[in-house]
């Protein structure tokens, strides 16, 4: 495998699954030229084949997005994308699912189209979609989502009030989202005269929508805090979207409020219970998970939700990193409606992430078991899974996307029948993991590293195929974060280090919220402490098996990643050469210059600049503390358009390289933010990987 044979790869990473469970619709997601296109499939799940052929819903030179079935599971909506034109903007359509001609749904007073949602009974839908007036932009502008004309008066400047203005793969934020619905009729046919009508508005977004079981209430997450940019907090709200405009009905009320934050709201088949994903400590750091929250739909309880799993101590969703699932989009994980007291969602343990189901008492809302495994039976030989979006219909059956050890993603099926707990788990596609079989499978290892402390470090490797137990050239791979984790399937940029001869070292580290608490907790406020040793410890344990060539080792990371390596190049001189990508030097100044800095530095403990004590201890983390003790040959990538790591920290690392004369080569990719590597366009994304791979041919073949 080489970095041209990126264009090939193909993604299954969207799903939703038919209330009768008798159908999924997915998204694959290709390449064509430097576009990512995506097209809607619809796969059969009730033809008594365990994988039937997927029906081709569409087409073309487009990029459909955010499939939802209907209730009568007769029609899917979805959202339409122009690749070739980043300026048009996004708009809904339907078809029918057995095939035929998308019908664009009326546009209204809106731009961009996000998330979509059916109402019960099959003849509404409610939408999320950008609005006018902007919110700092001085001057003429044009509608929200509109393309502009040549000559049409551009703004003058924008007059920030707040601190929240621009945000990672968004830009400027000028303008919020807010609620739609529009009438399309029975059978999903939509009518000409139907306009998409506007229930919210305000000086706040909304995202997350859902509708409640009596067709007229939708619930939504939002900030509507006093000083949401200085203390974000997003919590469950629901509005009567029949309600006579004007009145107090249409003021959206707050029905699930923990002291923390919570997002994706979800009502119980009888309208009795809203359930969500959140934090209910206030202003809570990283050490502590999100969980399935559950409090009455009514709101008359909803500063004091109810933790389903209060013993948990993993996160709800997939906190593991692979971009073999759908990078590109958010993955759905829960929380789902089993029956009136049964939820599933998505949970990541020690590097795997996996479906569970919370069971409650429906008169209390208390847990009455601890989550379980949808299938323990099918567990043994269904481990090593990374699950990136969950569906469940109303007969019981849950569907996924899913990888399967170093498979790539593939809709899976579990089958839940009432008579009891042995189920039957089912892979139902092949269209995700196709193309890896025009190369040599990479060979992936689980070993525990001895750490410091006695802790023992999860260190996955990847080794080319039929490579043995000689050394080899080796790589270390720091993950993001930190609280993200390796799993058993491999980033694409792995499987070709291995397919170039490399050994890739994947330590989990010290800081990763699939390890519970207190694996995070030694590594709160103390960036290059604990983890970086844990780094070393996993190396040390890999060389002591012979696995790896000490005098040919590299390291490379993105993100947390990137500050990793910036740091550890620092301290040691171990490294023959590293790629540090999208990372982070100068903890001063990212505190303010990132989009989340103030927020993520509070909750990870890495300071503040309102004390000398704070700024202290935000350059006692900063790599270019070290800067002056760098002799490894540094490769440093990074994305134009990001705020998440921004590039003007990095430069800081670049310049102070240069003056010493070090060895250091820096490469800016114009337009792209900070996962391009997963998501960018695609001749960037080979530009990279081939920088990458020729890196370390320099420094650790020669």
């Amino acid at each position: 495998m080489t970095p041209a044979d990126i264009r090939s790869i193909v993604v299954v990473e969207e799903l939703d699954l038919a209330p009768a469970g008798n159908v999924a619709v997915v998204v694959r997601r290709s390449i064509r030229g430097i576009r990512y296109l995506g097209h809607l499939l619809a796969i059969p799940l009730d033809d008594g084949r365990p994988m039937a052929r997927p029906r081709i819903l569409t087409s073309g030179t487009v990029r459909d997005t955010r499939p939802r079935i209907s209730p009568d599971g007769r029609t899917v909506a979805f959202v339409r994308t122009d690749p070739a034109d980043d300026d048009a903007p996004a708009t809904l359509y339907l078809i029918p699912i057995t095939g035929g001609t998308p019908r664009r749904v009326r546009s209204g007073p809106h731009g961009n189209i996000g998330e979509v949602t059916w109402s019960p009974d099959g003849t509404r839908l409610a939408f999320s979609a950008d609005v006018d007036p902007p919110r700092f932009i001085v001057g003429p502008t044009t509608r929200a989502g509109a393309v502009a004309a040549k000559d049409a008066p551009t703004e003058r400047a924008r007059h920030i009030t707040r601190s929240d203005w621009r945000w990672d793969e968004e830009g400027h934020r000028d303008r919020w989202s807010h609620l739609f619905v529009v009438d399309v009729g029975s059978g999903g046919r939509p009518s000409r005269a139907a306009t998409p009508r506007q229930v919210t508005r305000g000086d706040w977004g909304v995202s997350d929508i859902a509708w409640h079981p009596d067709g007229r209430t939708v619930a939504f997450a939002a900030d509507r805090g006093p000083e949401p940019d200085l203390v974000p907090r997003t919590t469950i709200w629901a509005v009567d979207v029949d309600a006579a405009a004007g009145t107090t009905e249409t003021e959206p009320r707050e029905i699930l409020a923990p002291g923390g934050w919570a997002n994706h709201p979800s009502f119980s088949p009888d309208g009795r219970w809203v359930a969500a994903i959140g934090v209910e400590p206030p202003e809570p750091f990283d050490d502590q998970s999100p969980t399935i929250l559950l409090a009455p739909a009514d709101g008359s309880a909803a500063t004091t939700p109810i933790d389903l799993a209060p013993d948990l101590d993993r996160p709800i969703g997939n906190w593991v990193d692979s971009d073999m699932t759908g990078w590109m989009v958010s993955g759905r994980h829960g929380p789902w409606w089993a029956d009136a007291t049964t939820i599933i969602a998505t949970v990541s343990d020690r590097g795997r992430s996996h479906v569970r189901r919370f069971r409650f008492d429906g008169d209390t809302g208390r847990p009455v078991t601890p989550p379980r495994p949808v299938d323990a039976a099918t567990m043994a030989s269904w481990p090593q899974t990374v699950t990136h979006t969950v569906a469940v219909a109303a007969n019981g059956v849950v569907a996924a996307l899913a990888t399967l050890g170093t498979r790539a993603s593939e809709l899976e099926t579990v089958t839940w029948p009432d008579s009891g707990e042995q189920l039957t788990h089912t892979t139902r596609s092949r269209i995700g993991s196709a193309w890896q079989a025009r190369f040599a499978p990479v060979e992936m290892r689980l070993v525990e590293a001895p750490g410091d402390d006695g802790a023992t470090i999860d260190t996955w490797i990847c080794s080319p195929a039929g490579a043995g137990d000689d050394p080899l050239p080796t790589v270390v791979d720091v993950h993001g974060g930190p609280l993200g984790a390796w799993a058993p399937t491999p980033h694409i940029e792995v499987m070709l280090l291995a397919s170039a001869g490399y050994r890739v070292v994947l330590p989990n580290i010290r800081g990763g919220s699939a390890y519970g608490r207190d694996w995070i907790r030694p590594q709160l406020g103390d960036w290059g402490g604990v983890d970086a040793a844990d780094v070393h410890n996993a190396l040390d344990h890999v060389l002591s098996l012979g696995l790896a060539d000490p005098d040919r080792l590299g390291v490379m990371g993105l993100s947390y990643g990137g500050f990793m390596v910036n740091w550890l190049v620092g301290t040691t001189d171990r490294f023959r050469a590293a790629v540090s990508e999208n990372g982070v030097t100068n903890q001063i100044s990212d505190w303010a210059n990132s989009d989340s800095g103030p927020e993520y530095d509070r909750a990870s403990h890495l300071g503040d600049p309102f004390s000398p004590e704070g700024i202290d201890k935000l350059w006692r983390q900063s790599p270019l503390r070290h800067v002056a003790d760098v002799r490894t040959p540094l490769l440093m990538l990074q994305a134009e358009a990001d705020v998440r790591c921004p590039h003007y920290d990095n430069e800081q690392f670049f310049i102070a390289l240069r003056h010493l004369r070090r060895t250091v080569e820096y490469v800016l990719y114009p337009e792209e933010y900070h996962v391009y590597a997963s998501s960018g366009r695609p001749d960037r994304r080979i530009d990279r990987n081939e920088r990458i791979l020729a890196w370390f041919e320099r420094y650790l073949r020669a």
